[in-house]
C-alpha cells in the first residue's frame, strides 16, 4: 500500500515537473516592442552630439542596452519596412516605390509576425504600415492580430483624426502619437500573460508638419528653420510616449523579458544636423540611410553595448527568431543575419567582413525603363552609383564622403561594382511590374481602387492628373484636371474569387461640369453615367507649423454606384474613361469601390 502511495506521489512530482517547465519555457520567451519612426535622422538624437533637441528616453535606452555605430536602411519609407519585417532585401518583396502601388509587398512574403505567431505570440501593430493596403498584403493578413492605423506612406490630418481598426474606420481623439502609444499600451496590458509581439511604427515627424503647441513652444528661439523646430517638436513628443512605453513595461515586471527596439525609417526629411554626413532622405549616401538603433533586453546584452561593425534592416528579423528561440518552417530564405554574436560580444572577434546594398530605383509607367541607382557598402568602403557614374568613398579617413578616390583604388572599386550588379540581378529576377491589386479575397468583401494606385493615359498632365505637389500620385492624392475625354485611368487587378461585383465610384463634380459622362469597362463589360448633381466641396487643409504642401489637403467625396460587374478569376485591368465634357473639366475621382456580391 504504502508503495502504490511512494509511486503516485513520485508520478504527482513527475508531472508537476514537466509541466511547471512548460510553463517556465512558455514564460521565458522573451515579449519584442519594435519601436520605428518616420523621417527621424541619425542626427535628431541627443545622444549623436546634438545639443538642440531633448531625447532623453532614446539616450537611455541607448545606454541601457546596446546602440550600433554604423547601421542602415533603405532611403525611403516602404523599402526600410519590407526589408525589416521580412529579412529580405526589398525588391526581392516587390517593393521599389513609395506609391502608386510600388509600396505593396506581395502577400505571399513571410513576416517576423507571421513567424512570431505561429509560435504562439500576439501580434499588433500600432502607426503606419505602408507595405499595402489591399488583403492578404494589409497587416491582418501578414501576421498582425491587431492592427490600428493606417497603410498610406503619409496621413494628411494628425489631430482627432480618422484611422482604422482591424480594416474598420475609427475615429479618434487627440495627437496621432499619442493616440497611437495608448493603443500599444492597451495591447501589451491584454496579452502580459502570454509573448506577444508589439510593431510601433509611429509616423512623426514625417510631414505634415503638425504637432502640440507645448512641443513646439518648446523649440522657440533655438535658430532653427520651421522645418527642424518641428521635427525636433515632434521627435521630443515620440520620445515622451516611448518613456510612456517603457513605464508600461516595468509596472507591469515586463521589462526584465522584454527586447526593446528602437530604429528609424531613413534620414531626416529636411535640411538639419546629421553628423556631417553626406545626402538626407532620399539618398544612397550615409545621411540617408544610416539611422540609429537602440537594442535593450536585460540579462542578455550588456548596458553600453556599442557594435561597431556594419549592420542592417534585414537583420533584425533573424536576429529576434535567436533571441526569441523561434524558427522559421516557410522554407523563404532571407538576406540578414543574426546579430546576437555581436550584441552578446560572443563572437565579434570573429565576425567577418560583408556587404550590405541598397537601392533606390527611378522608374516611369514604361517597362523595361527602370534606373537603378545604389551603393554598396563596407566597413571601409561605399561605392555609390548615379548619374550613370560610379564613385568611391573610404568611409574610414572620409565619413562625410567628400572626395572620390575611385581612380586611386581600381581594384576595391571593380570588386564593389561586381557584387553590385550580381546582388541587383538576384534581388530584381521577378522584376518591376506593379503588384496587381487582389480583388475577392476570402476574408474580405470589398476592395478599394485608390487613385493612387491607377496608372494615368496619357501621363504627365496631358489632359488628366494626380492632385498634390509634383503630381506624382503620392497617398491620399485624387484624379483631378481631367479635361480630355480620351484620357483614362487604369488599375491593374488580379481577381481571387470569381462572382458579380458592384461598382461605385467616389467623386466631385463642379456645377459647371454637371452634365459630364464617364465610364468604367474591363473586358468587353462597360458601366457609363451622367453626372446630374453638382458636388463641389471645398479643399481642406490643416493648421501646420510650415507652409502647407498641397499633398495634405483632403476633400468630402459623393459616391455614385455605376452598376455590377461580372469579373472572372484571373488578371485584368479595370479602366475609367471620359465620354462627354460639357463643360471645361470632367470629375475628380477619389477611387472605386469594387463589393463581391454574395451568392444565394
Amino acid at each position: 500500500m504504502r508503495r502504490a502511495y511512494l509511486l503516485t506521489q513520485f508520478c504527482f512530482l513527475v508531472c508537476s515537473f514537466v509541466l511547471s517547465n512548460e510553463t517556465l519555457v512558455f514564460a521565458a520567451k522573451p515579449n519584442v516592442l519594435l519601436i520605428m519612426t518616420d523621417d527621424q535622422g541619425w542626427g535628431d538624437v541627443r545622444l549623436h552630439d546634438n545639443p538642440l533637441i531633448e531625447t532623453p528616453n532614446q539616450d537611455l535606452l541607448a545606454q541601457q542596452g546596446a546602440q550600433f555605430e554604423r547601421f542602415f536602411v533603405s532611403p525611403v519609407c516602404a523599402p526600410t519596412r519590407a526589408a525589416l519585417l521580412t529579412g529580405r532585401y526589398s525588391l526581392r518583396t516587390g517593393v521599389h516605390g513609395v506609391t502608386r502601388g510600388f509600396e505593396n509587398m506581395r502577400g505571399e512574403e513571410v513576416t517576423i509576425a507571421e513567424i512570431l505567431k505561429s509560435d504562439g505570440y500576439a501580434t499588433g501593430a500600432f502607426g503606419k504600415w505602408h507595405n499595402g493596403r489591399h488583403y492578404p498584403m494589409h497587416p491582418n493578413g501578414q501576421g498582425f492580430d491587431e492592427f490600428f492605423g493606417f497603410c498610406g506612406g503619409h496621413w494628411n490630418s494628425y489631430f482627432d483624426t480618422n484611422l482604422e481598426h482591424n480594416r474598420q474606420p475609427v475615429k479618434t481623439q487627440g495627437y496621432i502619437t499619442d493616440v497611437l502609444t495608448d493603443k500599444a499600451i492597451d495591447f501589451i496590458k491584454q496579452n502580459q500573460e502570454q509573448p506577444f509581439f508589439c510593431y510601433v511604427p509611429y509616423n512623426a515627424p514625417h510631414s505634415p508638419w503638425i504637432v502640440p503647441e507645448k512641443y513646439w513652444n518648446k523649440y522657440a528661439d533655438k535658430g532653427l528653420d520651421d522645418k527642424a523646430r518641428c521635427a525636433y517638436a515632434m521627435v521630443d513628443c515620440v520620445d515622451e510616449n516611448l518613456g510612456r512605453l517603457l513605464k508600461t513595461l516595468d509596472e507591469l515586471k515586463l521589462a526584465d523579458n522584454t527586447i526593446v527596439l528602437f530604429l528609424t525609417d531613413n534620414g531626416p526629411n529636411s535640411n538639419r544636423y546629421n553628423g556631417d554626413m553626406r545626402g538626407r532622405k532620399g539618398s544612397i549616401h550615409e545621411g540617408g540611410i544610416r539611422v540609429p538603433l537602440f537594442v535593450r533586453y536585460p540579462g542578455k546584452i550588456e548596458p553600453g553595448t556599442v557594435v561597431k561593425p556594419i549592420a542592417a534592416h534585414i537583420d533584425i528579423l533573424p536576429t529576434l527568431l535567436e533571441f526569441c528561440d523561434v524558427e522559421s518552417t516557410s522554407g523563404v530564405p532571407v538576406d540578414g543575419k543574426s546579430l546576437v554574436p555581436l550584441l552578446t560580444k560572443s563572437a565579434e572577434a570573429k565576425w567577418p567582413e560583408r556587404m550590405l546594398f541598397v537601392d533606390r530605383l527611378f522608374r516611369n509607367s514604361i517597362p523595361g525603363t527602370e534606373l537603378p541607382v545604389g551603393s554598396v557598402r563596407t566597413d571601409r568602403w561605399r561605392a555609390a552609383y548615379e548619374r550613370n557614374k560610379w564613385s568611391l568613398y573610404d568611409m574610414q579617413a572620409d565619413p562625410g564622403e567628400k572626395i572620390d578616390v575611385s581612380k586611386e583604388n581600381p581594384k576595391a572599386l571593380n570588386r564593389l561594382k561586381t557584387a553590385y550588379s550580381k546582388w541587383f540581378q538576384d534581388v530584381s529576377e521577378l522584376g518591376f511590374e506593379p503588384i496587381p491589386i487582389p480583388v475577392g479575397h476570402p476574408k474580405t468583401s470589398t476592395t478599394s481602387l485608390p487613385a493612387n494606385e491607377s496608372f494615368l493615359n496619357p501621363e504627365g498632365g496631358q489632359g488628366i492628373n494626380y492632385s498634390g505637389k509634383g503630381h506624382n500620385g503620392y497617398a491620399n492624392s485624387w484624379i483631378e484636371d481631367w479635361t480630355d475625354t480620351g484620357a483614362n485611368a487604369v488599375w491593374h487587378l488580379e481577381v481571387l474569387t470569381p462572382g458579380t461585383y458592384t461598382a461605385t465610384l467616389k467623386y466631385t463634380c463642379a456645377k459647371t461640369d454637371v452634365g459630364c459622362q464617364i465610364a468604367v469597362e474591363t473586358g468587353d463589360q462597360s458601366l457609363s453615367a451622367t453626372i446630374s448633381k453638382p458636388h463641389d466641396p471645398p479643399k481642406v487643409g490643416n493648421q501646420d507649423r510650415v507652409e502647407q504642401s498641397d499633398n495634405y489637403q483632403r476633400k468630402d467625396w459623393a459616391e455614385l454606384k455605376l452598376g455590377t460587374l461580372e469579373l472572372k478569376k484571373g488578371t485584368c485591368d479595370l479602366k475609367l474613361t471620359g465620354i462627354k465634357k460639357p463643360g471645361n473639366e470632367l470629375i475628380d475621382v477619389k477611387g472605386i469601390e469594387l463589393m463581391r456580391l454574395q451568392s444565394e
